[in-house]
């Protein structure tokens, strides 16, 4: 992109403090939304323009997105309201001839079958042909919202470049800002709290995953590629997964959890065994059997073709270098 362009980004969380790195790093105009005065602080002396607020502020984000060229939407793959907020924005903008492009964060949760941890599927979505994704059912998780945006596109007629980028397991740590990873720590706070390592009956169900730097890297070399790509291929074909090409089961995962937290002595035994229902809570909840039991497996082969590619730390090395000695020492 030869010019600085006018940046919003909505979530300033794992992911988001990571592309407004990046982007700031870059020279782009940064605008961003926070929730708090003092991360409001912390963004304005690294570079970015805070916006205080959250995502019930409909109106403001409607606003923000009036007067920035790209959208980046990193705050909830779930929140409709705000969604729609920011498609009226985009709709302002096409009305004015303004240029717009909008990439909204959604997730792999998309794909999630019903396995209960009994079984691998053998089903890889892939980015360059959108049939299946297409055909993925309206109560599929995000999928409200992604349709939502889909179908604002499909109006705007690629007057607006929209993109869908959908991404796995999300894993890393992020020690500039002391960040970390949401989905495997919940497995490793369940065994430090219950003893032990714990999945869903077998585990033998397959998520993919990235690394969260690798993740951030995948919104710039969007932006980067922009230009070079024909905008009827977003309205065509929204969507861009982003991943490390080696998926990994959720026995798999608990086996690591259970390895590490024994050789640190913070667990009796390195063996597994299955969640009793009854500790769900300490899981994900209600969504257990579908997160951590479920298959979502995916491969990124659009962003890999603009020359993006994984470079970080694997899943297992991340967790025992960064990411369980961060949840140990910050143990409460």
């Amino acid at each position: 992109m030869a010019t600085p362009k006018s940046i919003l980004i909505l979530g300033a969380g794992l992911v988001g403090r990571h592309v407004i790195d990046l982007l700031l790093a870059a020279g782009f105009s940064v605008t961003t939304l926070v929730r708090n005065a003092k991360l409001a602080a912390t963004l304005e002396k690294a570079g970015a323009k805070p916006i205080l607020g959250t995502l019930e502020d409909v109106d403001l984000i409607t606003a923000q997105t009036t007067q920035h060229e790209v959208i980046i939407n990193t705050s909830s793959s779930d929140d409709l309201p705000s969604a729609k907020a920011i498609l009226a924005g985009v709709r302002q903008r096409v009305l004015q001839s303004l240029p717009v492009t909008l990439i909204h964060t959604s997730g792999t949760g998309l794909l999630v079958d019903d396995a209960k941890g009994r079984y691998k599927s053998e089903k890889i979505y892939r980015d360059d042909d959108p049939t299946d994704i297409d055909a993925l059912p309206p109560t599929a998780l995000h999928r409200n919202v992604d349709l939502a945006t889909v179908q604002a596109a499909r109006e705007l007629g690629g007057k607006a470049r929209v993109v869908i980028l959908i991404p796995p397991v999300i894993y890393g740590f992020n020690p500039a800002h002391q960040r970390l990873s949401m989905a495997l720590p919940k497995l490793v706070r369940f065994a430090l709290k219950h003893g032990y390592a714990g999945r869903v009956q077998e585990g033998l169900n397959v998520w993919s995953a990235v690394h969260v730097a690798d993740l951030a890297r995948a919104y710039t070399t969007l932006i980067d590629s922009l230009d070079s790509i024909d905008p009827s291929a977003f309205l065509k074909n929204p969507y861009f997964f982003a991943d490390d090409g080696m998926d990994f089961s959720w026995g798999d995962a608990a086996e690591q959890v259970g390895r590490i937290l024994y050789k640190l002595r913070k667990i009796p035994s390195p063996e597994t065994r299955s969640f009793d229902p009854a500790d769900y809570g300490d899981v994900f909840g209600p969504m257990t059997e579908k997160v951590a039991g479920g298959n979502a497996r995916s491969r990124g082969v659009r962003l890999r073709e603009l020359g993006w590619e994984p470079k970080e730390k694997s899943v297992w090395e991340s967790l025992e270098e960064d990411e369980i000695p961060y949840i140990i020492a910050t143990q409460s």
